[in-house]
C-alpha cells in the first residue's frame, strides 16, 4: 500500500486494524441528530470524558471528528440527515480511537463542546453546524437583521415580583417590585425605539403573576429572549453590584446563586417538562428533544448574559465577574434563552439609593439594551 493511498484511507475514515482500539476505555453509546434548514446538531452520548479534536477539509467539504481512546458502540443507521448540512457520516478506526467523517453539503461554521453529566444523562459531546450561506454578516445593522428574519426580534421583559409579592425591601421601605418595574419599563421603551426589535412586558402594573405564567407569556409572544429584572437583598448588607444568572441543569455555581434561586422560587415552582407540552410524543423522543433544546438554550443564555454583564458592570458595578447559574424557576423555558438580571442589592444602602434614582434606572436599562443589541447583531437568529 503506497503512502498516498494510506493517507486517503485515513482521511476518509476507513477502518484500519489497531491493537489500541480494542482496549479503548470509553464508549460512544448513542448518537442523536436534530436539524432545521440552517442548523444541524449532533449529540454523542459518552461513557465518560474523553479528548477529541475537530478540523475541516476541502474538496470535498468534510468535518473530521477524532475521539481519542473511544470505541463506537452505536449505530448511525437511524440518523435523519435528509435536508441537513450533512450529506453522510462515515466512521473508522484509528490508533488513538475513533474517527468520524462528516461529509458536508457546503461551508459550515462548526462549534463543539463536552457536557458533564446532568439531568439523568452522562457525558455528552455536542457538535453544532451552521451553514454559512444562511448567516448574515457579523455586526449587521438592525435593518439587515430584520430583513433576514422577516420579523422583529422579540424580547420579553419580566419585572420581578409585584402585587402581594413585594420582593426584597430596603432599609427605608423601598420595594424591589417597584424598582424592577421602573427599570423594565425603561428597557421596554428603549428596545421599542430600536429598528428590528420589539419588547413585551410581562407586567406593566403592580400585579402578582405566578412564575409559571411568566414563562407562558414569553412563549405566547414567541420570544427570542426572556429577561427577568430584579433588585434583591443579600444576607450581608455589604454585598453590592450587579449579577446575571442563567439556568443550571446541575445545581448552583455558588452559595449566593443557590440562596437567590431559593428566594425567587418561593412564589411557585415549575419544571421545563411541564412548560413545553410533549405529551403526544414518544417518551424517548420527548427526552431527546428537551435535552438538546435545553442544552442549546442554556448555552445561548450564558452568551447573552456575559455580554449584558460586561455592559451593566460599567454602570452598576459587578457583584460576580461571571454569569452565575442556578435553578431559577422563571428561567426554566427549554426553548427560549432566558436570563435573570440582579441590577443591584436593595439591602445595600448605596445600591438602594442608586436603584431608586430614575437617572440611574435609565442608565441600567441602556446598558442592558447595549448588551442585547451586541449579542443579536453578532449572532443573528
Amino acid at each position: 500500500m503506497n503512502r498516498r493511498h494510506l493517507l486517503q484511507l485515513l482521511i476518509a475514515g476507513i477502518a484500519l486494524p489497531s491493537p489500541l482500539y480494542a482496549s479503548a476505555k470509553e464508549r460512544i453509546t448513542n448518537i442523536r441528530a436534530w436539524h432545521d434548514q440552517e442548523k444541524m446538531r449532533l449529540v454523542l452520548d459518552l461513557s465518560g470524558p474523553l479528548p477529541y479534536r475537530t478540523f475541516e477539509l476541502d474538496s470535498p467539504k468534510r468535518l473530521i471528528l477524532d475521539l481519542d481512546n473511544a470505541l463506537l458502540n452505536a449505530s448511525l443507521d437511524d440518523l435523519q440527515l435528509d435536508g441537513s448540512v450533512i450529506t453522510s457520516i462515515r466512521t473508522g478506526i484509528q490508533a488513538q480511537g475513533t474517527r468520524m467523517v462528516l461529509d458536508l453539503a457546503g461551508t459550515v461554521e462548526a462549534t463543539s463542546f463536552i457536557l458533564p453529566p446532568g439531568d439523568g444523562r452522562g457525558h455528552r459531546l455536542v457538535v453544532d453546524l451552521i451553514a454559512k450561506s444562511a448567516m448574515p454578516p457579523l455586526n449587521a445593522p438592525p435593518a439587515q437583521v430584520k430583513d433576514v428574519r422577516q420579523r422583529d426580534i422579540v424580547v420579553v421583559i419580566d419585572a420581578g415580583h409585584g402585587g402581594k409579592d413585594p420582593g426584597a425591601v430596603g432599609a427605608k421601605g423601598e420595594k424591589e417590585k417597584v424598582v424592577a418595574l421602573a427599570i423594565a419599563r425603561q428597557l421596554a421603551q428603549k428596545i421599542n425605539n430600536q429598528k428590528g426589535f420589539k419588547a413585551q412586558l410581562v407586567r406593566n402594573t403592580d400585579m402578582f403573576i405566578p412564575l409559571r405564567k411568566r414563562v407562558e407569556i414569553a412563549r405566547k409572544h414567541n420570544a427570542d429572549m426572556f429577561i427577568s429584572i430584579h433588585a434583591d437583598a443579600a444576607p450581608r448588607k455589604s454585598a453590592s453590584g450587579a449579577s446575571v444568572f442563567a439556568l443550571s441543569e446541575n445545581g448552583a455555581t455558588s452559595t449566593t446563586a443557590s440562596w437567590m434561586a431559593k428566594r425567587e422560587n418561593s412564589a411557585d415552582l415549575i419544571g421545563a417538562r411541564d412548560v413545553l407540552s410533549l405529551k403526544d410524543k414518544d417518551p424517548v423522543l420527548a427526552g431527546v428533544i428537551l435535552d438538546m433544546s435545553l442544552t442549546s438554550t442554556i448555552a445561548t443564555s450564558l452568551d447573552i448574559g456575559k455580554t449584558i454583564l460586561g455592559n451593566l458592570g460599567k454602570v452598576a458595578g459587578i457583584h460576580q465577574k461571571r454569569v452565575e447559574q442556578a435553578g431559577f424557576a422563571v428561567l426554566k423555558s427549554p426553548d427560549i434563552p432566558s436570563i435573570l438580571v440582579e441590577t443591584g442589592f436593595i439591602s445595600n444602602a448605596n445600591d438602594c439609593r442608586q436603584l431608586t434614582d430614575p437617572r440611574h434606572q435609565k442608565r441600567v436599562a441602556e446598558s442592558i439594551l447595549t448588551g442585547i443589541k451586541s449579542h443579536f447583531f453578532s449572532n443573528p437568529l
